[in-house]
């Protein structure tokens, strides 16, 4: 026997009224177990004839069916914003660390304050006015390449679960094969189908555009470093800067900046589908992450230099004359430079400087 919605409100309010005197903590869980109990009884089968039966929506706790996470401004312009006010909001924060003078910071920089100033060739203010011309490079390109994102709503969510739950009936029959499938899909498959829908999938997107900005960052970077045309005309621009500090980022000269920084974004972001939050989160992530690279210290407890060995002390030989041809991976991961034989470390750097003391 199957009960109503209304049938189920009342169970759940008469165990509430029950069993709250008694002080029971899992009187309200009990109650919304009743509920979802019989509401994917409705689904006595997840595969039926060529389509499949879900229970209602649960989203996420990251999810929000807003169609604008802020009211009255669309996503696309929070996605062309956000990584534009990360950029300036990290770098004034090093800036901040970098004028202090707390002594305790001296153990975690990477180069004395002094360096700064004797060894880049450029002054504060070029990188500040080339870094707004990225900005406003950024942004046009932004409103040019993003689209209006669908509409947000329980139903559009419904039906891209129920075309990803055939096709999942479809891999597992063709895996496992049609009746070892079907015990599976039965099941499990609904669970599989919420995984996929709003962990995996969405989780698959992202680390797949890490790696396609990776993989086009690391062939174009290491191009101008080795045609020594383009590094005289072009990428000497941002070498320059011999100790990186975080407002120098994304200094660079302009065709490289849009090569790298602004269209090697964009296309990741195409290649992969991300949604328009997926891309805020993206765009957010990849400026944070290459403010911290080049943002002159070395923090054990940095989580951007925790998450991955391309961090600030990773990419700060880079900039050194001992590594200008090496560790050419940014700004995420370091496989390019390990399976091509471009990377350096410091150890590698000492081993080469007792190499010329015995030699």
């Amino acid at each position: 026997m199957q009960l109503t919605s209304s049938e189920c409100a009342l169970v759940g309010f008469l165990v509430r009224r029950v069993f709250m005197p008694v002080g029971l903590p899992t009187t309200l869980e009990l109650s919304r177990r009743l509920f979802f109990v019989n509401m994917n009884s409705t689904c006595p089968d997840f595969v039926i004839g060529e389509t499949v039966c879900l229970p209602p929506i649960r989203t996420p706790f990251y999810f929000s069916l807003r169609q604008s996470i802020f009211d009255d401004i669309p996503d696309t312009y929070v996605a062309i914003a956000a990584p534009v006010l990360t950029f300036w909001l990290m770098s004034l924060m090093f800036h901040c660390l970098d004028i202090s003078s707390w002594r305790w910071l001296d153990k975690y920089r990477i180069h004395e304050s002094e360096e700064v100033k004797s060894k880049n060739l450029v002054t504060p203010w070029e990188v500040a006015r080339v870094n707004i011309f990225q900005n406003v490079m950024q942004i046009l390109l932004g409103l040019a390449w993003l689209t209006e994102p669908p509409e947000v709503s329980v139903a559009r969510c419904q039906s891209e679960m129920e075309s990803l739950g055939r096709m999942l009936v479809l891999v597992v029959r063709r895996l496992f094969g049609k009746e070892i499938g079907m015990k599976i899909l039965e099941l499990g498959g609904p669970e599989m189908t919420h995984w996929l829908y709003w962990w995996g999938i969405p989780a698959a997107q992202i680390l797949f555009a890490l790696f396609v900005l990776d993989t086009w960052e690391y062939f174009i970077h290491r191009l101008m470093h080795t045609n020594q045309y383009i590094y005289r005309k072009i990428h000497s621009e941002h070498h320059k800067l011999y100790v990186p500090y975080a407002f120098g980022a994304f200094y660079s000269h302009p065709l490289e900046g849009f090569l790298i920084d602004t269209l090697g974004i964009a296309i990741a972001e195409r290649v992969a589908c991300l949604s328009i939050r997926q891309a805020i989160f993206f765009f957010v992530y990849g400026t944070a992450k290459s403010v911290d690279d080049h943002c002159g210290y070395s923090f054990p407890f940095d989580p951007f230099q925790l998450i991955s060995g391309n961090n600030s002390d990773y990419h700060d030989i880079h900039h050194q004359a001992v590594g200008i041809k090496s560790n050419f991976s940014q700004p995420f991961f370091v496989h390019w430079d390990v399976l091509l034989g471009t990377r350096m470390t410091r150890e590698d750097i000492q081993e080469r400087r007792q190499k010329v003391k015995t030699t």
